[in-house]
């Protein structure tokens, strides 16, 4: 039975996914460790994405949906969700991305519990498109030593796959909400100033790679917030140049029309993925 304060709490967010959300609940429901409570902020959702959450409630009680009467951002999503979080860890999911490995909150406990001078854990990623089909798979630098060498070209913790000390998290303010794009980025910067990474070389998430992401539509907006957020932490990380040579020449490539960009992103993500780990 789950304690009253749960070990972990899993973060959610969510706008406009009553299609998409259920599968990645269900996913966390699979999972062999039991001691968690799952909140889903969501960003003022109008279709019924709350009617779907609702569903899964009448059953769970470990459930927890709250939402916005306006549309306020992720960033800001993300720290309304925070603040109902009770659990001394927190892991993040995408609410289209769900967990592949079952025993994947066992094993990042198991982890941070053995080693208190990590902040943070995540793992691989499996790729799949919108029917559900692999297209590749990748891991992100495993040791932390890795991860400072990669940590300014792009975000260097696949959200859906980490979990991080709820103590660390409000030690670095959560997230910047004056970033309504690429926050994620943000937070790990942030996180990295104070503690150590670490990517076990492990799969532990899908990641959908379809229209509806946010990464594709907004693309422009994602990548000037990252050229933005980089600069604040060039003193902390090495290869700001080449990095920033590297965010430049994918901001360019941010104003080819869309119909173009949707025809190479998955051939471009997958090059990326080779050269940026």
């Amino acid at each position: 039975m789950p304690r009253e304060k749960p070990k972990v709490s899993i973060l959610m967010a969510t706008y406009n996914r009553a299609a998409i959300i259920g599968p990645t609940i269900e996913s966390i429901l699979r999972q062999t460790f039991e001691d968690w409570e799952l909140v889903i902020p969501d960003d003022g959702s109008i279709d019924n994405t709350e009617d779907v959450v609702k569903t899964f409630q009448e059953n769970e009680p470990r459930i927890k949906y709250i939402k916005s009467p306006v549309n306020q951002g992720i960033s800001r999503n993300y720290n309304m969700g925070f603040a109902i979080t009770t659990g001394d860890y927190i892991a993040m999911i995408d609410d289209d991305d769900p967990w592949c490995d079952n025993a994947k909150l066992d094993k990042q406990v198991k982890f941070l519990d053995e080693n208190p001078d990590y902040v943070g854990v995540g793992g691989g990623v499996i790729v799949v498109d919108e029917t559900g089909k692999e297209q590749y798979r990748y891991f992100k630098a495993e040791s932390d030593k890795e991860i400072r060498n990669y940590m300014l070209y792009s975000n260097p913790m696949a959200n859906s796959t980490t979990m991080f000390r709820r103590a660390a998290a409000e030690q670095v303010g959560w997230y910047d909400e004056s970033t309504r794009y690429s926050g994620d980025r943000d937070f790990w910067l942030k996180m990295g100033r104070i503690g150590k990474l670490r990517n076990v070389r492990e799969y532990l998430t899908y990641y959908t790679m379809a229209g509806h992401n946010t990464s594709i539509t907004k693309l422009r907006p994602h990548l000037k917030a990252s050229l933005t957020i980089m600069k604040r932490y060039k003193q902390d990380y090495p290869h700001y140049w080449s990095a920033l040579a590297l965010n430049r020449g994918q901001y360019v490539y941010a104003f080819l029309p869309e119909a173009v960009r949707r025809r190479v992103h998955k051939l471009l993500a997958r090059l990326k993925r080779l050269i940026v780990k």
